[in-house]
C-alpha cells in the first residue's frame, strides 16, 4: 500500500519534488488503480489463462526482406519540395 511518505520516497529517488496537493493527487490515483486491480482480480478463472508474451498473432511475418538500395540525390529530392533552405526541406511550424 502506498503512503504520502512512500510517494515522497519513490519522488526524491526520481529527483521530482511534489507539493502536498501533487502527493495526494498521487495517492488518489493509486487509490483508483488498487481498486480497478480488485476488480479484475475477481473474474473468476484468471488465474487459469496463460499471459500472453505479444498481444497479436504472429504466425505471418509481414515485413520485408532488408534491402540497400541507392537513394536520390539530394538535388532530385530537393525539387520536388515546395521549398528548401540549404539543402534542408523547409515545412511549415506546426508548435507555437
Amino acid at each position: 500500500m502506498f503512503t504520502k511518505e512512500k510517494v515522497n520516497e519513490y519522488a526524491d529517488k526520481l529527483l521530482i519534488g511534489l507539493t502536498p496537493e501533487e502527493n495526494k493527487m498521487v495517492l488518489d490515483e493509486f487509490e483508483v488503480i488498487d481498486h480497478d486491480i480488485d476488480k479484475i482480480n475477481e473474474i473468476p478463472g484468471l488465474n487459469d489463462v496463460e499471459p500472453m508474451a505479444w498481444c497479436l498473432d504472429r504466425e505471418i511475418d509481414l515485413l520485408r526482406e532488408d534491402v540497400c538500395e541507392e537513394s536520390i540525390p539530394v538535388d532530385t529530392a530537393l525539387a520536388n519540395s515546395d521549398g528548401a533552405i540549404g539543402g534542408l526541406i523547409e515545412v511549415p511550424k506546426v508548435v507555437s
